[in-house]
């Protein structure tokens, strides 16, 4: 059956022009070249052209005139073959010349189909005698051909390949909806078998079923494009097998084939470009594993850099890290695939306009960030105030920092806010002595000074995280209407539990003062009360609650 050996040999054809792509680029570009150059010589001499075109072959190219188009022209000669041909059954064809006054006429078993001017053999550059003969021998093939192709051996040869690539086809259906069912099964086995980690890495915040369902919607897809590819050439070559629709399924493989063909040249010319993007990725990840194995070296202590603090180490990698990314891509940039164009331009300007006009509080944040990284005045765990916000550090990103307050609030504030605020650093030593704590209590004028600044610093001593030495000390901060304020003054550091240490203390100068009758005139005063308001009796619970409050806060 030579039909069906054709056919195959067309698809076989099609599956081999992958590897032989690059054999065949410069005839392509050649013929384009050509094309170009013909239809340029064309339209400069305003001679058009149409092709004469049997079962989806084209035959030759006619000229045209303004009289006569030359689509007109051909569509004439077109019919005037097919009616020749269909005239007999033969399967030999007489071709005859005759010479006219127009040119040489082609005569099929007598019958005129064409007439051969001297304007076509001029825009041929041929004699005339050459191309008359040229397109008698092409249309005797063709007219062969098509008697050829409408015989009952010719039909039932076109039915047994349809129905072999019908059984193709099935067996094609089958292996997909096969692979369909497969991937459904194995894909969440297979990602918890190799990315069992995974969720552990990412305290379940990345579930192997999700994983599985973006693999699996991935390979769904690429196995939809196959049976869509597939049924495709399965219409085309059925219709292929047969004369009266082998016209259509010629246009459809030509429609997708050239646009297939087209995409891998241009893959298969892209891959030096490639390779080369590849190389830059691979330098420069290497780059930044040999950072990542030095700045684990200085976080280890194998390395040792004078003035360079710990908690530099994690921002100072992320800054060389984009510094190394940045000048890779300056180096891909050339090699990324319409990089050259204006559209890819015009996309940078545009990136860069709305960076430079949206992001002023980002990139003021960030620059804020390195400054409080590397400033030194505020570190992981250091206790701070800022504004009306006290609490511990617990993080120090790029764009903002994080602080966890005494009542265990998680409290965002931004890096550009903590550059320009004021912020208190309860946790940092400026010498050995520690952070000052004070309070401040009125005590009338009638008591004596001396005794006030005795039990204050009974106090104080009575409170365990203020240091006794440096010692405590009393300071006389205001002479007002009505009372004496004494400042009590005392040395710690523990300034992560500051108001901790204050009620301590508050209720350490309460327990003394009710011990020795004196009473505490703030915040305000009228008169003298005709007794003390001092409790007149220990509460029973006191001692045991004092016991227990002092042992829970002894470190």
């Amino acid at each position: 059956m030579p039909h069906l050996f054709k056919r195959f040999h067309l698809l076989v054809h099609f599956l081999l022009a992958v590897f032989l792509i690059i054999q065949l680029a410069g005839s392509v570009y050649a013929q384009e070249d050509t094309s170009d150059d013909a239809e340029t010589n064309a339209t400069q001499s305003g001679v058009f052209q149409a092709p004469v075109v049997v079962d989806g072959e084209a035959l030759f190219h006619l000229r045209g005139t303004s009289a006569l188009p030359a689509s007109e022209r051909a569509e004439r000669v077109q019919n005037q073959i097919i009616n020749a041909a269909e005239a007999s059954e033969a399967p030999s064809v007489t071709i005859t010349y005759e010479e006219t006054e127009l040119g040489t006429a082609i005569l099929v078993d007598g019958v005129q189909v064409s007439v051969v001017t001297a304007a076509d053999a001029e825009l041929e550059q041929v004699d005339l005698s050459v191309l008359s003969q040229l397109h008698g021998d092409v249309v005797g093939k063709a007219i062969a051909s098509y008697r050829a192709n409408r015989t009952e051996q010719a039909r039932v040869s076109g039915a047994i390949e349809a129905g072999a690539w019908t059984i193709v086809f099935i067996l094609f259906v089958t292996v997909i909806m096969w692979l369909y069912r497969r991937i459904r099964r194995r894909t969440l086995e297979i990602v918890r078998r190799y990315l069992k980690g995974v969720e552990t890495a990412t305290a379940e915040h990345v579930q192997a079923e999700a994983i599985a369902g973006l693999i699996r919607y991935g390979l769904n897809f690429v196995l939809l494009v196959i049976f869509f590819l597939g049924f495709y050439y399965y219409l085309s070559f059925v219709l292929l097998a047969f004369a009266e629709t082998r016209y259509v399924a010629e246009v459809l493989l030509t429609y997708l084939t050239d646009p297939v063909l087209v995409i891998v040249k241009g893959i298969i010319t892209y891959v030096p470009n490639l390779i080369m993007l590849a190389l830059i990725t691979w330098v420069t990840l290497y780059i930044i594993k040999g950072m990542r194995v030095f700045f684990d070296a200085v976080e280890a202590g194998t390395f040792e850099m004078r003035d360079f603090d710990k908690h530099w180490i994690g921002p100072t990698f992320n800054i060389a890290r984009v510094v190394v990314v940045l000048i890779a891509l300056v180096f891909a940039v050339p090699y990324i695939p319409g990089s050259d164009s204006a559209a890819f331009q015009g996309l940078t300007i545009l990136i860069g306009a709305m960076l430079s006009l949206g992001a002023n509080s980002v990139v003021s944040n960030m620059l804020a960030g390195l400054f409080v990284i590397y400033r030194r005045s505020t570190s992981i765990g250091d206790r701070i105030q800022i504004g009306e916000h006290i609490g511990d550090v617990v993080r120090i990103k790029l764009m903002e920092t994080h602080l966890k307050s005494i009542k265990n609030e998680l409290i965002s504030i931004p890096n550009a806010q903590l550059m320009n605020s004021d912020v208190i650093n309860f946790s940092k030593k400026i010498d050995g002595s520690g952070l000052l704590l004070h309070t401040t209590v009125g005590i009338g004028y009638e008591e004596p000074p001396a005794k006030i600044e005795a039990m204050l610093i009974e106090a104080a001593h009575r409170t365990k995280s203020i240091k006794t030495k440096p010692e405590p000390f009393v300071l006389w901060t205001a002479l007002t209407d009505y009372a004496i304020n004494y400042q009590i003054n005392g040395y710690t550091t523990r300034g992560s539990i500051i108001p901790r240490i204050k009620s301590d203390l508050h209720r350490n100068i309460v327990a003394v003062f009710n011990e020795n009758n004196v009473q505490i005139m703030t915040p305000s005063y009228m008169a003298d009360p005709p007794e003390p308001k001092i409790p007149t009796e220990a509460w029973d619970g006191h001692l045991a609650h004092e016991d227990d409050h002092d042992g829970a806060h002894e470190v």
